[in-house]
């Protein structure tokens, strides 16, 4: 099916109709239709059809999900965009190689292009959902670029790279984030109970596991079988733990 099916805009944390309207403008210049608002900031987006030009069709077909885990449940790939530099333990991609990799991911399912609010962006927590993060690079002058402007270089990107050769879809669906969710969450009881995370912070070392089945590009049938593992695992810990 390639990127232009298979490419959905997460919007999280939005506040403004009118960056709302000009970013379903943007994607409808370009050929993208799937638009997901992730936790906004405001219900109140009646005059974002002011500034979608030809774009109303986006806004009737946009969904709203409750959190970005929510948002990116039937994805099999996203990117994340901060214009931060300093990243802890993450390496940015260029716009150019982010928007590569989403066409390269997005043989194995849909994929999510993730942009943050207006005030803050998006923070590290947030950006540990994607598998990769993009920068823009910009002059010192002015580093952060507006929501609809950093919206429109990007789709910008992904409607050329979708005029490219296509890429050959996957013999197996790619995991879907939301089933590498749930085996995170899994992951993280048993491993709480056989005490191999500090139960105080167990992020920092659930997120990194998280990253390498994130690289890992498992199948859905193998996402699938570890989280059948872990629940058996969990269930044979606890039984140990009851054993006298």
């Amino acid at each position: 099916m390639g990127l232009g099916a298979n490419l959905t805009v997460v919007l999280h944390q939005t506040r403004s109709p009118d960056n709302l309207g000009a970013v379903a403008r943007v994607m409808a210049n370009f050929g993208f239709s799937r638009l997901i608002l992730s936790d906004p900031a405001t219900y109140a987006f009646r005059g974002a059809e002011r500034l979608a030009v030809k774009g109303e069709s986006v806004l009737d077909r946009m969904a709203v999900a409750r959190d970005l885990p929510e948002a990116l449940t039937d994805c099999v790939y996203a990117v994340g965009t901060t214009s931060r530099t300093q990243l802890r333990g993450r390496v940015a991609l260029t716009p150019e190689e982010a928007v590569r990799r989403l066409a390269q991911e997005s043989a194995r399912g849909r994929v999510a292009l993730v942009l943050g609010g207006e005030q803050r962006g998006l923070s590290d927590e947030e950006l540990a959902h994607c598998a990769e993060v993009l920068v823009i690079p910009t002059s010192e002058v002015q580093p952060s670029m507006n929501l609809a402007q950093a919206a429109a270089v990007l789709l910008y990107l992904c409607g050329r790279e979708g005029t490219q050769e296509p890429v050959p879809e996957a013999s197996e669906p790619g995991a879907r984030m939301g089933t590498l969710g749930a085996l995170s969450q899994r992951m993280q009881e048993v491993m709480l109970s056989a005490e191999f995370l500090n139960p105080q912070a167990p992020e920092h070392v659930l997120h990194e596991l998280e990253r390498t089945l994130m690289r890992a590009r498992l199948s859905q049938r193998e996402a699938e079988l570890w989280l059948t593992a872990f629940k058996h695992l969990g269930r044979a810990v606890k039984r140990g733990a009851s054993t006298p």
